[in-house]
């Protein structure tokens, strides 16, 4: 069996999808909208993107993008903070990895 898809509401999906297409490598399918649209990437993940007024996600909850090495979480985070973003700079935890909170409502780690 293999997860098919994994939908996240959220309060802006064009925004939402620019970051995910800018710095995560997702690719937006045509007929998106302010409403909805759907993202693919290279290994067959389809994320949608669900419109709502409000997002209220548990504290820990996350979705993740692993990365080839640490010096491409650095690279990332760098980007990141180079276009204004705001987030803790990476560490060892149980990889090595940050959290950045994507526009839209949700949570982002990377790690490597």
């Amino acid at each position: 069996m293999i997860l098919n898809h994994v939908n996240l509401t959220v309060t802006d999906v064009p925004t939402a999808a620019a970051f995910l297409e800018k710095y995560f490598d997702m690719r937006q399918h045509e007929g998106g909208n302010k409403g909805f649209t759907v993202l693919f990437d290279d290994r067959g993940l389809v994320l949608t993107l669900m419109k709502a007024r409000e997002v209220s996600y548990p504290k820990t909850f996350h979705i993740g993008f692993g990365q080839e090495s640490e010096e491409r979480v650095n690279e990332i985070y760098q980007r990141l903070i180079a276009d204004g973003y705001q987030a803790d700079p990476p560490q060892r935890s149980h990889a090595w990895t940050f959290y950045i909170q994507a526009p839209g409502g949700f949570t982002i780690e990377v790690l490597a």
